[in-house]
């Protein structure tokens, strides 16, 4: 499935910037969550085989292997939380000033190519990796070899955004996943959509 768009999104105009910059936007947001949907999916089964660091994470948190992903990130701590919020912040930030040196992606930058963190490098003097094609395995591909291997990112991303809710599904409501019943995928009482239930603030906690 290289082009996929039952609801013509790709002609619209966001905030009157065009069409081009509209596509822009859109295909970075799909890249995007095609990546994190992979994460999610790759990391929900290795937690749910309780592979996990030898230590406790956080002062308030049992043992990740005795629970199902999601009640692990419920036990852990609301400073450990708040760390990864902070985090995916800093990333979503970077992403959107291009590093501070590249385009915006609705301005021209190649969608999905997250910006170098040289700038960050060259100021404070310590190595950090790239997130975008951090070995550089992709430089010396053709432009036929990176096309087909985003469509191959896309679909993989798709199919693990699929997986990701049957999983969460299959745990709030057991059988709705018929193809996931069988590996008895624990029953979770918390609230998906409710990640810092109970912790908002983490002075109050």
């Amino acid at each position: 499935m290289k082009f996929y768009d039952p609801l013509n999104l790709s002609g619209a105009d966001f905030w009157g910037q065009g069409e081009e910059a509209t596509i822009g936007f859109i295909r970075h947001s799909e890249i995007k969550h095609s990546r994190v949907a992979m994460a999610a999916f790759v990391g929900y089964i290795i937690q749910a085989q309780g592979i996990h660091f030898p230590w406790k994470l956080g002062y308030n948190s049992e043992y990740i292997a005795s629970h199902s992903p999601a009640e692990q990130w419920d036990n852990f701590a609301a400073g450990g939380k708040w760390q990864i919020f902070v985090l995916i912040s800093f990333l979503e930030v970077w992403d959107e000033c291009g590093g501070g040196t590249e385009s915006h992606y609705m301005s021209g930058r190649k969608p999905g190519a997250y910006p170098s963190f040289k700038l960050l490098k060259d100021n404070i003097g310590h190595p950090i990796i790239d997130l975008y094609d951090p070995f550089g395995f992709s430089k010396n591909k053709s432009q036929a070899q990176k096309d087909k291997g985003l469509v191959t990112e896309l679909n993989n991303g798709r199919a693990a955004m699929i997986g990701i809710f049957g999983f969460l599904a299959e745990s709030k409501i057991e059988g709705s996943v018929p193809l996931l019943t069988k590996f008895g995928i624990p029953h979770y009482s918390g609230e998906f959509m409710q990640p810092f239930e109970g912790q908002f603030s983490y002075f109050g906690n």
